[in-house]
């Protein structure tokens, strides 16, 4: 079966290469309308240029395989150009171990990328434990440039479908000059980036993580309320604490420490200070409820500031208001707010309301012919796959990176640098064994060896370390022979 899924990659080439040898003939006279009607074919296409899509380039091309990175802005790290928005990465980036061993050392680097050039460190760019979030685009940029990486920029696919050939099912990528490529086996490593929008009463009136201003100054004596407690939302946090007047944060679950749950994807201690100002009984708060059940509303009539002020209660409520009078006063709710005994966190108004809940995969570039289908983990902000990493109804499509976390969820790290880097190496093998019929990367032993290998793995190995219960070691007994290939 690999052999003729081999011939099925090699042959989908040839229509795209025919088709270019005719254009070349008419380029001089069609002029830009080959940039914008031709296919460009490819064995492999890797859409986004981020730290997913480069370390699988990166082993595409060390393999020589018939590949292009397709990424939509003029350079690589899209993501990190904008987020975090007060520029603090929490990934941790320990330069000094005390040991000199390569593999050890990765576990504690979460920002580096695998290659086969032992100095292409994150280190090279900056030393800090919780670097800058610049430093990641600096260093994405030089892994490209050393490594030669075969990266299109300004390339936006806006559309992603399937054709049926004699050659075999290929992927047709379209971008914004409607210029098609065309690949056998398409990888999908744009992360996650449209921002997580919970729909309930006044959510129109309310401004997000992804255009708040991140000036703190701007929040000076202001009351404000963070809608989220997930990172972004501590990370907002801890930039206001000095110049609001109150911070109060909100969602449906308690907070969930990282140093308890050992789940990186929870709030990190680099940014809980307001937990401290909570605890410690100053004018900051913390407090469950479903966003869904609440209602947001403005005061209405004349200003009384140059201050918006904003208004929660439960949506029970605000029904019970709109029958009760449609023009009602902002008096009549702390009346029915007082009678129904409901807290004092609700009675006070707020100046700014700000949404922090996180970010979903982008699934509209894919037409009907090649729908991912949404995960049931994380209320379905991943795309759904299979243990290879494969779209469960997209043969041929994977996803890599941050996206593809929903194998792991709140389980490893696969959602993050340190983690999906192994998990994109595990990729790549599986296409090498799949459709170049390369065996899995293994080490022949003798018996007595192997205790002492094992020791070394559990010892160094960074990948089973950082992507704990999701890959491992397999130990393959070779007939009566006292062999063993790990």
């Amino acid at each position: 079966m690999m052999q003729r899924l081999v011939v099925k990659v090699l042959d989908s080439v040839l229509p795209c290469l025919a088709l270019l040898i005719v254009v070349g003939h008419v380029q001089s006279s069609l002029g830009n309308h080959y940039h914008q009607n031709a296919s460009l074919c490819f064995d492999y296409c890797v859409i986004g240029a981020g730290p997913a899509g480069l370390q699988m380039g990166y082993f595409l091309s060390k393999a020589k395989r018939d590949y292009i990175i397709l990424e939509r802005n003029t350079g690589p790290a899209s993501f990190f150009r904008k987020y975090p928005r007060h520029r603090k990465l929490i990934s941790i980036n320990k330069v000094n171990t005390g040991r000199q061993n390569y593999e050890f050392n990765l576990r504690h680097d979460w920002n580096s990328l695998l290659s086969d050039k032992p100095n292409l460190l994150f280190k090279r760019v900056s030393s800090e434990f919780y670097p800058p979030a610049d430093s990641i685009i600096l260093y994405l940029n030089m892994f490209e440039k050393e490594l030669g990486l075969n990266v299109r920029y300004e390339v936006d696919i806006g559309r992603i479908r399937t054709v049926q050939s004699q050659a075999g099912r290929s992927y047709i990528l379209t971008d914004q000059h409607a210029s098609e490529y065309k690949c056998r086996v398409l990888l999908v490593a744009t992360g996650l980036w449209v921002p997580n929008k919970i729909s309930f009463i006044g959510s129109d009136l309310i401004e997000g993580y992804e255009s708040m201003s991140t000036n703190a100054d701007d929040y000076r004596n202001q009351a404000v309320l963070i809608l989220g407690k997930g990172n972004s939302a501590f990370e907002t946090a801890q930039n206001l604490l000095g110049k609001a007047s109150v911070v109060h944060m909100l969602s449906a679950n308690t907070v969930r420490l990282a140093w308890q749950t050992h789940y990186v994807g929870d709030v990190r201690a680099v940014n809980n200070d307001v937990i401290d100002t909570y605890q410690l009984k100053s004018l900051d708060g913390l407090v469950e409820n479903n966003i869904e059940n609440l209602a947001i509303i403005q005061q209405g009539g004349k200003k009384l500031s140059n201050m918006k002020r904003f208004y929660l209660l439960s949506k029970h409520l605000y029904e019970n208001l709109k029958e009760m009078n449609s023009t009602y006063l902002m008096k009549d709710v702390l009346q029915k707010h007082e009678k129904e005994r409901e807290t004092f966190f609700w009675q006070k108004p707020y100046n700014r309301v700000i949404r922090c809940t996180g970010f979903r995969f982008n699934f509209s570039i894919f037409d009907s012919s090649a729908t991912l289908l949404k995960s049931k983990k994380a209320n379905g902000r991943f795309p759904g796959l299979t243990a290879w990493y494969e779209g469960i109804q997209t043969p041929d499509l994977f996803v890599l990176g941050t996206a593809s976390h929903s194998r792991d969820y709140r389980v490893s790290a696969g959602g993050f640098i340190h983690g999906f880097r192994y998990t994109v190496r595990a990729v790549h093998r599986l296409l090498e064994q799949r459709y170049h019929g390369n065996p899995w990367q293994s080490t022949q032993l003798s018996a007595t060896q192997l205790v002492s290998w094992i020791l070394k793995r559990v010892n160094e190995a960074s990948g089973l370390y950082q992507m704990v219960g999701i890959l491992g070691d397999v130990i393959v007994l070779k007939g009566q022979v006292p062999l063993m290939s790990f």
